[in-house]
């Protein structure tokens, strides 16, 4: 009995468990069902956070104290400047540690450290939604000066369409004998790894999770600038050319050269999607619907996350109470 104990003792030091080998062996695991975005992103977090500390350390060696210690480090020092890392961040890192984990245990048949339940607290920061005021006044640029950009801004806006969802669209996707639009495809640019240094390409692909391929309804103000401004079926919506779009990153800045034209505070693109969630839900859309718009997997993303409720509709509801007052 004693001669298999050590005999078990021995596997689980050997070259096979270390670190490195099973971080990798993790991955390779998943890449067939992971998007490239999702393989750059682990890679990077392997490469930049995880191997630096764990490398070559054996992973059944590795205790819960040295989890506990390392998240505190990258919260305090994490990044290459010596700065703290994000709660988000932090949270990722421990995310894909804790996987790593699992598919040791899982898979590999290793007594590892349990280390479920160690996070760090995210700070919820306060969404940036854009006031009515503020509203109307990009509206009236943006119609006063209708280009094609100008016209998926005012589309993202008046729909909830995400920045890659806006910049992959093509004028087939507009449906104008039902006055909606089909969202399938989404554009990014991927990282890529090379002996010679990063680079990077763009990318159209389908949208990560099955619910954010959707038809979404047009409004009908909006439909009549899209009716007018109509293009050949196989061309980029942004672009009106079949071979050449616009990227995430350049409607980025072309979207912030006009949020200072018309002389609004900072925001970025992705502000128009929380205002467009928060506007429904200040019209009394049905939640369920409003979900489905936006393409997430259930009511609780988008109430959690995208919706924000205005002081004005708080007030609103508030003063409600006056009925069982004056009662």
């Amino acid at each position: 009995m004693l001669i298999q104990k050590d005999f078990l003792l021995s596997e689980q030091n050997t070259p096979n468990c270390k670190f490195e080998n099973i971080a990798d062996q993790w991955l390779n695991s998943l890449k067939p069902q992971l998007k490239e975005s999702s393989i750059v992103k682990y890679t990077n977090i392997l490469n930049l956070h995880l191997f630096p500390e764990f490398s070559n350390r054996e992973i059944t060696e590795i205790t819960r104290n040295n989890i506990r210690t390392f998240s505190c480090n990258l919260l305090v020092s994490g990044s290459h400047k010596n700065q703290g890392l994000s709660p988000k961040t932090v949270t990722d890192i421990l995310s894909v540690l804790k996987s790593i984990f699992r598919y040791a245990t899982l898979e590999k048949n290793l007594l590892v450290a349990d280390i479920k339940g160690i996070s760090v607290k995210k700070q919820q920061k306060p969404m940036r939604i854009l006031s009515r005021i503020e509203q109307t006044t990009l509206c009236n640029y943006l119609c006063s000066e209708l280009t094609l950009c100008n016209l998926g801004i005012l589309l993202c806006l008046y729909t909830g369409l995400r920045i890659g969802e806006l910049c992959a669209l093509k004028w087939e996707d507009i449906s104008f004998k039902e006055q909606s639009l089909y969202v399938h495809q989404t554009m990014q640019r991927i990282q890529t790894f090379k002996e010679n240094g990063n680079e990077t390409y763009v990318k159209i692909s389908t949208p990560k999770s099955d619910c954010s391929i959707r038809k979404i309804p047009i409004p009908g103000e909006i439909f009549q600038l899209i009716k007018s401004s109509e293009k050949p079926a196989d061309t980029f919506f942004l672009t009106g050319l079949p071979d050449i779009y616009i990227e995430p990153r350049t409607m980025q800045n072309r979207f912030k050269y006009i949020i200072s034209q018309c002389n609004i505070g900072d925001t970025n693109f992705h502000a128009l999607r929380h205002t467009f969630a928060t506007r429904c839900i200040e019209l009394g859309f049905d939640i369920k619907c409003l979900s489905e718009i936006l393409g997430h997997a259930n009511v609780n993303i988008t109430l959690n996350r995208y919706v924000h409720p205005s002081m004005e509709l708080k007030q609103k509801n508030m003063n409600m109470l006056s009925d069982l007052f004056l009662a």
